[in-house]
């Protein structure tokens, strides 16, 4: 027996060997084939990026950032231009000088540029730290309105701060962007239950809405359901609630709509738009003399600042008509350059999302991108009649301030996400050290007179 023993424990080692050798042979194998796919892998990649130069750099990790800076930075000067073009008329029938407007949104402008660069070069984790105090703020600014708020065409969402006049509503769009991504990405893993995606995301949404409703802004009220639907989508909220929110909202818009007895005049405009009976004289003038204007530019335009709608045909000319304004003077091609714009903004912010690894980005990131893309295609919808008048300004081009200030903060933080995408800051940094060497190089060839290796110096 001990003999037998003693000779089967060698067998037992032998075969126990031989498997390890067999387990190492062919997890080698498996490292090897991986390490040959990527291989190849990386090959084919970097042939097709030869074959297809343009493929390489749209997947370069910066092509998020210079697509929203070079976007942002059009669609301001555009603005800009073409809110000097459509105000003159109105400004000089006022009694004032033509340049009041563009001088007023210009003002804006600067000051949101700053507030802009701010934004593009503030950590992620700032803006977290910063998602509640900012929620708060706003919620106290918006039922301030209510109080102490002035009226405007029916809406009362204006809050006066000494000289200036500030809307609350713009400013809550921001801080609830920030503080639902702050909010849902912090509990993403528990979205499948409806109590945790209720609360307290649910809660805060529902009370900027119904301080913003209260105020009868329903256009604004659209534009933060669609900011919300936005940042639930991405978190990977259940389908359910998303459904029971959209039906929520739409019972919502009714009630404003037509069972609210001060919402007479929004009521004609959806029959204006949707049924037959249409009065060119008041419920559709502002439609009709805005598809007049689309109508009239053709393909080229009748010429920038030569437009006849402007003439106080078109009310809101240089505010939310301003899109008929630009299909008048810059015809077609002005007004797909706009579309392609906010089209390449809505690209960008889709690829900070695809791309970027923090939950806090991807919801943040989704919610303004419904906000500044969806409200242009809605305010492009009310100017060609395809939705009723609502009073929605379109985003960076439109005349008022709080709306473009907040909107370029806005920007300049998905810019600051787009920046801390994987890969992006060591791109920007090797970019940014070969241009200070291209420019030291020529500073020094033109300090020599221009001819390398040649010094002309006094003295020499």
């Amino acid at each position: 027996m001990a003999v037998t023993t003693g000779t089967r424990r060698p067998r037992a080692a032998a075969g126990q060997q031989a498997k390890g050798q067999a387990k190492g042979s062919v997890r080698g194998a498996a490292r090897t084939s991986s390490k040959s796919s990527v291989r190849s892998a990386a090959r084919s990649a970097t042939k097709r990026s030869a074959d297809r130069p343009w493929l390489g750099q749209w997947n370069s990790t910066v092509t998020s950032y210079y697509l929203l800076v070079g976007a942002t930075g059009l669609l301001l000067v555009i603005g800009l231009v073409m809110v000097l073009s459509s105000s003159t008329v109105t400004s000089i029938a006022e009694g004032g000088s033509p340049y009041t407007a563009f001088v007023n949104q210009a003002r804006y402008a600067l000051i949101g540029l700053p507030l802009m660069l701010l934004a593009a070069r503030l950590p992620v984790r700032w803006y977290k730290r910063l998602a509640w105090p900012a929620l708060i703020v706003a919620l106290g600014l918006l039922a301030a309105v209510l109080f102490f708020g002035t009226a405007v065409n029916g809406n009362q969402n204006w809050l006066p701060l000494g000289p200036v006049r500030i809307q609350p509503s713009e400013l809550a769009k921001l801080a609830l962007a920030v503080w639902l991504g702050a909010v849902l990405g912090r509990k993403q893993r528990l979205l499948g239950s409806w109590a945790q995606a209720l609360v307290p995301g649910a809660l805060g949404l529902a009370a900027v809405l119904g301080l913003v409703m209260m105020g009868h802004d329903l256009g604004t009220a659209l534009i933060i359901a669609l900011l919300g639907l936005g940042a639930y989508w991405v978190s990977g909220a259940p389908a359910s609630m998303l459904a029971l929110g959209g039906a929520g909202a739409a019972l919502l818009v009714g009630w404003a709509f037509i069972v609210n007895q001060g919402s007479s005049d929004r009521l004609d405009r959806i029959l204006a738009t949707y049924g037959s009976a249409c009065d060119a004289a008041s419920e559709c003038y502002q439609s009709i003399h805005g598809l007049y204007g689309l109508a009239t530019g053709g393909l080229f335009g009748v010429g920038l600042g030569a437009s006849r709608e402007k003439w106080k045909y078109l009310p809101e000319a240089h505010n939310d008509f301003i899109f008929s304004v630009i299909g008048e003077e810059l015809g077609l091609l002005g007004t797909l350059l706009v579309l392609a714009l906010f089209a390449v903004l809505g690209v960008a912010m889709a690829r900070v999302v695809r791309r970027h690894p923090d939950p806090f980005v991807k919801i943040t990131t989704a919610a303004v991108g419904c906000w500044v893309v969806g409200q242009a295609f809605v305010n492009i919808g009310v100017v060609t009649a395809v939705l009723p008048v609502i009073g929605v300004p379109l985003p960076l081009v439109s005349a008022g301030g709080s709306a473009l200030i907040t909107t370029m903060m806005a920007l300049g933080m998905v810019i600051s996400f787009a920046r801390t995408e994987p890969g992006a800051a060591e791109a920007l940094a090797a970019r940014r050290s070969v241009v200070r060497r291209s420019v030291a190089v020529l500073s020094r060839r033109g300090r020599r007179g221009g001819e390398p290796g040649r010094d002309v110096r006094p003295g020499r």
